[in-house]
């Protein structure tokens, strides 16, 4: 197992996902100090091409030293003051952990649900926001936890009518779905390196309007945390070049390299490659005789929730994908615990190979159950699916 390793998982879990080698090469580049020279000109370059990717023209634009979880909390820490009142549209775990971030900041948190693989009422938050008044409507773009893809146009209009600021929660999204931040009119936006962008976890892509900005600047209180406190990070990041703290020199190397990639190939390229990917392994589950957890209309390319089939073992099937075939996917949280396959297509790992070897080992786990399925179906599937995109 050691070994298997050692030569590279495939990795079609909820995150991380496989990194380039050429992010690897860029990792092994000797260390500069964080104030040097050098070093300043890279961190310029990542905020233009992190622009780029989040389709902004935002100054206060940068990544923070710390996993996607660390640009949840600055985004809350530092727009949420005590007493303020904040409405969270909450369908997953990663919508329930922005309300938990809030209370403990002092916010007074109004809480939207929707069954866990269908998206946020419009109706509902409206409702919700007439009675509370909110300054901050806070969404998850992309549910990690139950492949649902928010629309983001409703919301957006319901912060208009309350002059509130939009916050998104677009950790699985970019790189992998179109965000953009300017057109959408979001506020406070953050992501994770480790998803669609495909570089090591380690840093959280951030980025903020001017009206957000305006808000951070003229805070009432101090924020309550020195570490994620934007207006010192931004200092850093900013002209006057102030230290805050010593940056990962060398994921940030490896997060320019794959800004870089992402360039390169074009951002409607991309987002047509996961889409692509995300049909064709859809219909190959369909014809393994399975179904997918989300209506079609709100479903992630990047992380795919599939049903377990009634007498298949959720675990056993995991585990024998990782063993026999060198292959991760993840499993069900909360509410769809044992109830759900969450499959990854981000960034490197949204590969046509990836999409077929999984239907052909995913079939192989299933036989191994016992479930009837049709002997190879679900390539054939995939492959027609993709012969039909191409035409």
């Amino acid at each position: 197992m050691e070994q298997r390793v050692e030569e590279g998982r495939l990795l079609m879990g909820p995150g991380p996902s496989n990194v380039s080698p050429r992010l690897l090469r860029a990792m092994s580049r000797p260390l500069v100090g964080h104030l040097d020279p050098e070093f300043l000109k890279i961190m310029n370059e990542i905020q233009d091409l992190l622009r780029s990717v989040f389709q902004t023209s935002n100054s206060l634009t940068l990544p923070l030293s710390g996993t996607g979880s660390s640009g949840m909390e600055a985004s809350v820490v530092n727009f949420v003051e005590e007493g303020d009142s904040v409405l969270v549209g909450a369908n997953g775990v990663f919508g329930q952990r922005i309300a938990e971030m809030v209370r403990r900041n002092g916010g007074v948190c109004t809480v939207v649900s929707a069954p866990w693989g269908e998206p946020l009422s419009e109706k509902s938050m409206l409702e919700a926001a007439e009675k509370c008044q909110p300054g901050i409507i806070a969404v998850v773009h992309a549910e990690t936890s139950t492949g649902v893809l928010q629309p983001l146009e409703p919301i957006r209009e319901i912060c208009d009518r309350f002059e509130a600021l939009f916050l998104v929660d677009t950790v699985t999204s970019l790189g992998g779905h179109p965000v953009d931040v300017d057109s959408k009119k979001i506020d406070i936006c953050y992501s994770g390196t480790q998803k669609c962008l495909s570089c090591p976890p380690g840093l959280a892509p951030v980025t903020f309007s001017p009206r957000a900005e305006a808000k951070l600047k003229n805070r009432a209180t101090p924020c309550r945390s020195w570490y994620l406190d934007l207006n010192l990070i931004g200092s850093y990041w900013g002209e006057e070049r102030v230290y805050h703290h010593t940056a990962p020199i060398s994921m940030n190397y490896a997060l320019r390299e794959a800004l870089k990639m992402i360039v390169e190939e074009g951002l409607e390229q991309r987002f047509n490659r996961h889409r692509q990917n995300h049909q064709a392994l859809v219909a190959g589950v369909e014809a393994l005789g399975m179904k997918m957890h989300v209506d079609p209309n709100y479903r992630l390319w990047s992380l795919n929730t599939v049903r377990i089939p009634d007498g298949v073992d959720d675990a056993q099937v995991r585990s024998q994908l990782l063993s026999q075939f060198n292959l991760e996917i993840g499993g069900g949280l909360g509410e769809l615990q044992g109830k759900v396959w969450r499959v990854g297509l981000m960034g490197e790992s949204s590969r046509t190979q990836n999409v077929l070897f999984f239907l052909l080992a995913l079939e192989t786990c299933l036989r191994t159950q016992g479930f009837q399925c049709p002997q190879g179906a679900g390539v054939q599937a995939a492959a027609a699916r993709y012969t039909s995109s191409l035409s």
